[in-house]
């Protein structure tokens, strides 16, 4: 998606050559506007995959799928990273490392939210190693839910998660997949 590639070189910041920041589009300051434009890109793409449900982690992803979701006219179900009080104890659980805050979590969706007969679309801001979509995977898996689609809004192409998933027949829609970083130079190089 040329316009999202745009927004990453003008707004994006490259920390390193793994880390890209871009919380003042998408991560915590969220421009709209784009989120609406990614959402487009992935309902065209998905729109004939019968989609019942789409499905995030908490936080970062929410806002893209919540747009997304809204074209589908379907509901959003997120994953939680930790438990709290008021969440009931028949849950689908899996572990998903984190590799921006160096630490495991726990990952929770209530059994009653995600069904076997759901036809799940996974969104999500970033797919890097993979760890965050292999959980919500695992979390379908265990309900018998099919996925029909992860949508990914930047794929760090480098580091082979989008290849791993494609070579295992996930329909993988990443709107910008990064090749490259060079920090000294701030040099993004885009697939394609």
């Amino acid at each position: 998606m040329k316009a999202l590639e745009e927004y990453i070189v003008k707004y994006g910041q490259i920390k390193s050559k793994d880390i890209l920041k871009v919380d003042n589009f998408l991560n915590q300051l969220v421009d709209i506007k784009m989120l609406r434009e990614m959402a487009k890109e992935w309902y065209l793409h998905f729109k004939d995959k019968g989609v019942t449900k789409v499905l995030t982690i908490e936080a970062s992803g929410i806002a893209l799928a919540t747009l997304t979701a809204s074209l589908f006219d379907v509901p959003v179900l997120f994953a939680k990273k930790g438990l709290s009080s008021n969440m009931s104890s028949n849950l689908y659980q899996a572990k998903v490392f984190s590799f921006t805050h160096n630490n495991m979590n726990n990952i929770f969706v209530d059994k009653n939210y995600l069904l076997k007969n759901d036809k799940v679309l996974i969104i999500d801001d970033f797919l890097a190693n993979g760890q965050a979509v292999m959980g919500l995977l695992d979390l379908c898996y265990q309900a018998k839910a099919k996925v029909v689609g992860i949508g990914i809004a930047i794929e760090k192409g480098f580091q082979k998660a989008g290849d791993m998933l494609r070579s295992k027949g996930y329909d993988l829609k990443s709107l910008a997949i990064i090749e490259e970083m060079d920090p000294v130079n701030k040099i993004i190089k885009f697939k394609g």
